[in-house]
């Protein structure tokens, strides 16, 4: 028989020095390099189409502002009814669900589906963003690969984190806050296991990308006179006043696309219709903004003429907000009070049509976007009434409302300063940035208890947790807690005082009952004899068939814990019964919550 490969790099790693699950080092770079390849293929499909739809645009006029979005979002709906469900919307949340309630498994075709419904959504112009996609491709390409090495399912979420990092790295050209959203959004877990191989795959990634591209240059490069700019003590209190700000934009945002996304799931209509109305609305709203402030980006952005700012990602109109030359000139885009108040409530509308009608894409752009829209408009207000200094700018403020609006959606501060350090390679930012991130972070966590990606876990049952001991939990499985060996076979016909035997015998607290064959049909809890003992005279006559429970869930060996005690925590029993791994039907002993306990305090102990 063929050795597996995870084996062979096991022993590999062990003989070079390394210990216990080292070689993972060796599996994240592998991902990282696939997921930078990936993530190049994805940016170049997409670029080559939103080239097409822009000379599209500049073809028919305004009709394009609907028949493009209409034909996208048509292409998203049929990809992602049909093939992946979870392609829908914006990728990070299934993700996460698939780490805690799958145990890293993500199936290869949502990867795929993810990519092209995501290059029809956002190239079409759809509001949307790369972020959410290239998670979820590269948390598909490390669960694919994980599969294929058969790696134990206790780091399986290390290698969904590795090509999550990567894709983020590849995609922003941004290996630190690849790791780091990872750490701080996916795993929740800073430990060194699992901070090395992620470190690795996202590094590999970048480096990837870079020899491919041949280019090493931030998204979003800030011009020389932003570089020079100095951060003033006397624009303290308007940074606070930024951060405070933009997390009230966050929130705002974040209710607006949670209730959209209930809207239309509660529309009557089959599925593919809904990414087509989404669309039309978008068209919609794109009527309506050339009507009020004329065309969109302009020729020189490198955006199609006529396309209004808010479709897309949205990339070329926050270079233009955090250019301090597009104050006061004349550029495609007006950049006044109201024109930048009126585009962070268009971004927030399109978004909401475009993910919430059943769009495939991101939002951590239109968080930069709605972020660098945000700090316009306080910056201009700020400058109208001259308490921006001499030397400083709007787009400063710009440029800092960017990580606001993304620490104070995300709830995750320190991805946002990093990833805006990276995106604009500038020093300037960090100062302010770290002042209005935490300060928009505290305001929305103050306001909303959930950030955008984890509202929806919360709505379907799934504790997401910020704790050392719910991430241990979700890396013990309930193989490694000791079980209670079973007793004699307890069918239903048995006599129930055959189960007060058992129990002065084995001192066993719940019994378990089998068919003849010995598959598992349900248990007599020790809750339910003592009740029964209350009244001996009966108990001759009493059956196990007519004190048996069939609604206690069951325990399967490659269950992690945290959900152990979620089926515990449901059912006020002491015990519950494990099946075999060989075969689900068949009891192979019972697990008591005291054993559950006692293994995660071993473990606990053995990380301080």
């Amino acid at each position: 028989m063929a050795i597996p490969v995870g084996t062979i790099l096991r022993r590999l790693t062990t003989r070079l020095g390394f210990q216990n699950d080292w070689y993972l080092i060796l599996v994240g770079a592998a991902i990282g390099t696939i997921t930078g390849f990936g993530a190049m293929g994805f940016a170049a499909a997409l670029g080559y189409l939103e080239h097409l739809v822009g000379e599209g645009h500049h073809a028919i006029g305004s009709w394009g502002l609907f028949l493009f979005p209409v034909i996208g979002m048509g292409i998203t709906g049929l990809l992602v009814h049909y093939f992946a469900a979870e392609a829908k919307g914006h990728g990070v949340p299934q993700v996460m669900y698939a780490l805690i309630k799958r145990g890293g498994n993500i199936p290869l075709r949502i990867g795929v589906v993810k990519t092209l419904a995501s290059i029809a959504t956002v190239a079409s112009g759809g509001s949307a963003g790369t972020e959410g996609p290239i998670v979820q491709i590269g948390a598909t390409v490390g669960s694919a690969v994980g599969r294929r090495l058969r790696i134990d399912r206790e780091q399986m979420g290390t290698l969904v984190g590795c090509g999550a990092a990567a894709g983020i790295s590849a995609i922003f050209n941004a290996p630190i806050a690849g790791v780091f959203f990872v750490l701080e959004i996916l795993l929740r877990d800073f430990s060194v296991k699992t901070f090395t191989p992620i470190v690795i795959a996202s590094v590999f990634a970048s480096v990837t990308t870079q020899a491919l591209l041949d280019v090493n240059e931030p998204i979003f490069a800030t011009s020389e006179a932003l570089h020079e700019a100095r951060f003033y003590v006397t624009e303290l209190p308007t940074f606070l006043l930024l951060g405070g700000v933009c997390g009230l934009v966050a929130v705002g945002f974040n209710r607006m696309l949670h209730a959209g996304e209930d809207r239309f799931a509660a529309l009557k209509l089959h599925p593919l219709f809904k990414p087509i109305i989404g669309a039309i609305a978008l068209g919609a709203m794109g009527l309506l903004y050339q009507s009020i402030w004329g065309g969109g980006h302009s020729a020189e952005a490198g955006g199609a003429e006529g396309v209004p700012p808010f479709f897309g990602n949205g990339y070329q109109t926050i270079e233009q907000l955090i250019d301090p030359a597009s104050y006061g000139a004349e550029t495609g885009l007006s950049i006044t009070f109201v024109a930048m108040a009126a585009l962070v409530a268009f971004k927030c509308v399109a978004t909401t049509f475009t993910l919430a009608s059943g769009g495939s894409g991101g939002v951590f752009a239109p968080s930069l976007f709605l972020g660098a829209a945000t700090g316009s408009v306080v910056g201009v207000a700020l400058e109208n009434v001259g308490l921006v200094p001499e030397g400083s700018s709007p787009a400063s403020y710009a440029l800092v409302g960017m990580a606001a609006v993304v620490a104070a959606s995300t709830h995750a501060p320190l991805t946002s300063i990093l990833m805006l350090f990276e995106l604009t390679r500038n020093v300037y930012v960090v100062l302010p940035i770290m002042l209005a991130a935490v300060v928009a972070t505290v305001i929305a966590q103050l306001i909303e208890r959930d950030s955008i990606y984890t509202y929806s876990l919360r709505r379907r049952g799934v504790a997401v947790g910020v704790a050392r001991d719910l991430t241990l939990l979700r890396r013990i499985s309930v193989r490694s807690v000791t079980r209670t060996p079973l007793p004699d076979a307890v069918f239903p016909s048995d006599p129930v005082s055959k189960l007060i035997a058992l129990h002065a015998t084995h001192s066993i607290p719940d019994f378990p009952v089998v068919d003849e064959q010995g598959r598992y049909m349900g248990m007599v809890t020790g809750k339910d004899l003592r009740t029964a003992l209350i009244d001996r005279e009966a108990i001759p006559l009493l059956l196990v068939a007519e004190m048996m429970r069939s609604d206690l869930p069951v325990l399967e060996s490659d269950e992690m814990l945290d959900t152990v005690l979620d089926k515990f925590a449901d059912h006020d029993v002491a015990s519950l019964c494990l099946l075999a791994a060989h075969d689900r039907e068949l009891p192979a002993g019972l697990i008591t919550r005291s054993d559950v306990m006692k293994r995660y305090q071993q473990a606990l102990e053995m990380t301080l």
